[in-house]
């Protein structure tokens, strides 16, 4: 039953996956599918709970955690990208998959990253179904799962009033949350996936565990700091610096 709706999750998240492609292709911008990322976990949520005879405490709660973060990273996201060209990673993407990249970026990156995000969303099902009182993992869970919401979002602020003022354009964001790690808004979102997860184990269903080990790879292995870094030295030298003194994803003192 449980595996059944696990598989009948990914229906709605391919179907948005195939809508943002289509509207990619009219805007000649597949970046565009960094703001329906979040999008993709509330529908396999929405999907899971409308399938479940039942809904209590806990996946109330998860609902109300899942959309704080959903719409606060999809608000973010749209807007700082609304009136800016294709983000240089897909640029870099599109480039080395010419020609038909319009077709081929379909199942590259609309289907890719509804699958994964189809993968990650494992916790969900598992909170929504279980119908055990909370337990002290799930007030852990909830703790981890908001401070990481608040580190990420006063990181993405920061950054984003930094970038604000015209005086340090091309300059690199070292103050704030930045100053303790390179990519605070990354360990933000790390904390959200295990702060999850640590809400499902209340059921005893440890298997999902490979939903905050999948994020985290991505994040600090794939998608997430390697990709953003990889030439980010060419475009701001004074980048170079700042890697030798401020630790990469988990924060820590920066050396002087």
């Amino acid at each position: 039953m449980m595996f059944k709706l696990y598989l009948i999750g990914f229906i709605p998240l391919l179907v948005i996956a195939v809508i943002t492609w289509m509207l990619s292709l009219w805007k000649q911008d597949v970046s565009i599918v960094d703001s329906v990322w979040s999008v993709f976990f509330v529908a396999a949520a929405a999907c899971f709970g409308m399938n479940l005879p039942f809904l209590g405490p806990r996946g109330i709660i998860l609902f109300i955690l899942l959309g704080l973060w959903a719409v606060r990273l999809s608000a973010f996201i749209t807007w700082r990208n609304w009136g800016h060209p294709e983000d240089t990673r897909y640029q870099v993407i599109r480039h080395n998959n010419e020609p038909n990249f319009a077709w081929k970026s379909l199942y590259l990156v609309f289907i890719l990253q509804a699958i994964l995000a189809w993968i990650v969303s494992a916790p969900l099902l598992v909170i929504l179904a279980s119908p055990m009182p909370l337990q002290w993992s799930d007030y852990l869970g909830i703790v981890l799962m908001l401070f990481g919401l608040g580190f990420e979002s006063l990181a993405d602020w920061q950054l984003a009033h930094f970038k604000a003022k015209p005086n340090n354009k091309g300059l690199v964001m070292d103050g704030g949350l930045w100053r303790y790690t390179r990519h605070p808004n990354y360990f933000g979102e790390f904390c959200v996936w295990w702060g999850f997860f640590l809400m499902a184990i209340a059921s005893g269903v440890w298997a999902t565990i490979i939903s905050p080990l999948l994020m985290s790879y991505l994040l600090i292995k794939v998608s997430g700091v390697p990709m953003l870094e990889k030439d980010i030295v060419q475009r701001r030298p004074t980048y170079r610096d700042y890697v030798t003194r401020t630790p990469s994803f988990f924060p820590g003192r920066p050396k002087n």
